[in-house]
């Protein structure tokens, strides 16, 4: 039999291996890994809740923002429908004002003591009044220049007293509803000079 010589068993082996680190967690800094490789590392479950928060938050600031927006435009739609509704009904009663006050100036031609031209003379300041209380107000025209947005020119008429382009006679009055214009006004508008 063989036996192991004493030093053999006494002698270390030729290969030293260091001793297990104890701490795994800490790395040296040669092998620790690379933003690009190491893994997300967990959010604040708190923060996450409160960006969440905060965006339906805004959201809801935007609803609102909004819903006011659309009661405002909605209230302002609603009371320019209530000024406005009439529109068509006044536009239809000018022809018929019109009628009645060629009428009236031919019972003021027959007498103005007349009992005709006094009932007339009464519904004429009625119509008028009504008018004015529904917010018609007649376009002021005579002399003044020519406005192709208020005014509808019927002829010219040639005349060195006057500058061209200004009002000299009214044929049909013209009314506005408010802002808004009803009926141009029909004039004779004066024209260069031959």
């Amino acid at each position: 039999m063989t036996e192991q010589s004493p030093d053999s068993a006494t002698q270390p082996p030729s290969e030293f291996h260091a001793p297990a680190d104890p701490n795994p967690a800490e790395a040296s800094p040669a092998t620790e890994m690379s933003p690009e490789t190491a893994p997300e590392a967990p959010q604040d479950p708190i923060a996450l809740l409160t960006a969440e928060v905060d965006k339906w938050k805004d959201l809801a600031y935007r609803s609102q923002a909004e819903l006011d927006n659309f009661r405002k435009r909605s209230a302002r739609e609603a009371q320019e429908t209530r000024a406005y509704a009439n529109t068509d009904l006044l536009r239809a009663l000018l022809p018929i004002m019109d009628n009645f006050e060629m009428g009236l100036e031919a019972a003021r031609a027959e007498s103005e003591k007349s009992m005709i031209f006094m009932g007339m003379s009464m519904v004429q300041r009625q119509i008028a009044d009504f008018l004015r209380d529904m917010g018609v107000t007649e376009v002021e025209s005579l002399g003044k220049a020519f406005d192709p947005n208020l005014h509808d020119a019927v002829s010219t008429e040639a005349t060195a007293e006057h500058a061209e382009g200004t009002i000299l006679r009214v044929t049909r009055r013209g009314f506005r509803l408010k802002d808004r214009l009803l009926r141009p006004t029909s004039v004779i508008v004066a024209g260069p000079v031959a």
